[in-house]
């Protein structure tokens, strides 16, 4: 049987199989006449609609809307994925699949390059962004479904697959064979910023923590000894699997608790801890946050954050406290409920629960919806369904955001501050030093 699969992440069975399924009560529910009751009335209704709907309905998608509808009234992050839904979902928490890296688009009828993945298989082979693919093997694909050419290109590493491409300006069809290989799915990236180590976290798949682990060898090797300290770029991360994210914090933390899950019950309590040992060797270590940080990313950034390792910066989070548990239904086959098992809380006790984390410097991202509350209509709070709020409620901050000098235009005004507070060069509102945490 596959292993349910925890998650933190923002962010939708034929016949009456399903329904009896449903009455096992995977989570120790006990079957009271009332429930089985209420699923004779979901039997009958789903006998009425089989018998007298207009057209002859789908006995899977009648099941499947069900199930959807069932959990995503439970709260605004459950949900019911289809199997091709779980096949993708999948995809993205192993953090790589089988291809060559690229992504493609139908424009009336051709399938189009929009982008080529640096380094992968179908780069290396030549082939370029607005390349117009044929034919795959020899098969014409024009006017073919995406998904039908994605599954042609997709396979496993090692394996082999020919594209015929036209390019503009070049008059004759190209053809590239190609090599499959492993290409990352929301990869960790990292670069230099003068002498601050500076990475980004788009997701948290399998591979998130490896990939921090590599960024900050690669920065301590290029910027050497002199690195004033490092920059976690946590923006519009909207969240992922659970155990990187604890993974994560953990590689900053020397000792103490990273998180806390409770579910319904005191049995549903799990803690998860920082072993010894700190990736950046105690450097000073900023963390980005906008209203698009959720969930795994907010997990990192409240653990840093009340262990006061990190200086968050930035703009308040989205503010999902809840935690996901992928449960597959048919070993898969049948798709998989999306399912909130617990609420999480940081090592101080506090759930972010459609409160989200608050930055220790409140830095605008130095454009016209940066600085006001306009963007709190893309959190959690607002969310239909969503789980209230536990605990006490901070008090409401009357901190404006540091906006860019008057007239200057910064592309990144966030992360052009982060720079300048390790490089000891910014002033705060009290003409002292910003200082971040050690």
């Amino acid at each position: 049987m596959t292993k349910p699969l925890p998650l933190a992440m923002a962010g939708a069975v034929v016949g009456f199989c399903a329904a009896a399924a449903l009455s096992h009560f995977a989570y120790g529910e006990s079957k009271s006449p009332s429930s089985y009751s209420q699923l004779d009335r979901f039997g009958a209704a789903f006998a009425k609609v089989r018998a007298a709907y207009v057209d002859t309905p789908d006995d899977r998608l009648l099941i499947e809307n069900a199930i959807g509808g069932m959990l995503t009234n439970l709260d605004a992050h459950s949900s019911y994925f289809d199997p091709k839904t779980f096949a993708d979902m999948q995809v993205r928490t192993e953090g790589q699949y089988g291809g060559i890296g690229v992504v493609i688009e139908s424009d009336k009828g051709a399938i189009k390059a929009v982008a080529v993945v640096d380094g992968a298989p179908a780069s290396r082979g030549g082939m370029k962004t607005n390349d117009t693919i044929l034919e795959i093997d020899g098969t014409p694909i024009t006017g073919a479904k995406l998904d039908d050419v994605q599954k042609k290109m997709r396979g496993p590493s090692g394996s082999k697959v020919t594209l015929t491409l036209s390019r503009e300006g070049v008059k004759d069809p190209i053809e590239v064979k190609l090599v499959r290989g492993l290409v990352p799915v929301e990869p960790v990236t990292s670069r230099r910023e003068g002498d601050v180590g500076y990475i980004h976290v788009p997701a948290f798949n399998d591979h998130t923590d490896s990939g921090v682990e590599a960024a900050v060898a690669s920065l301590k090797k290029q910027i050497g000894p002199g690195i004033k300290g490092y920059i976690m770029d946590l923006r519009d991360d909207g969240g992922g699997v659970l155990e990187q994210a604890t993974g994560l914090a953990d590689d900053f933390l020397q000792s103490g608790e990273i998180m806390s899950m409770r579910g319904r019950t005191p049995d549903d309590t799990e803690r998860f801890d920082a072993h010894p040992g700190d990736i950046i060797d105690g450097k000073p270590l900023i963390v980005l946050i906008n209203d698009g940080t959720a969930s795994a990313s907010e997990i990192v950034a409240g653990a840093l954050q009340d262990h006061k390792r990190a200086t968050i910066v930035g703009l308040t989070s989205f503010g999902k406290g809840s935690v996901q548990t992928i449960i597959p239904l048919n070993n898969g086959d049948d798709g998989a409920l999306h399912m909130t098992t617990a609420r999480y809380y940081t090592p101080s006790g506090r759930s972010i629960q459609a409160l989200g984390i608050t930055p220790d410097v409140q830095v605008a991202e130095g454009n016209e919806h940066a600085d006001s509350d306009s963007a709190f209509e893309e959190r959690e709070a607002v969310l239909p369904h969503h789980l209230e709020a536990e605990g006490p409620k901070p008090l409401a901050s009357n901190v404006k955001p540091i906006q860019p000098p008057q007239g200057k235009k910064i592309d990144d005004f966030q992360l052009h501050y982060a720079v300048q507070m390790l490089d000891g060069t910014v002033l705060s509102s009290l003409d002292k030093p910003v200082k971040p945490a050690n």
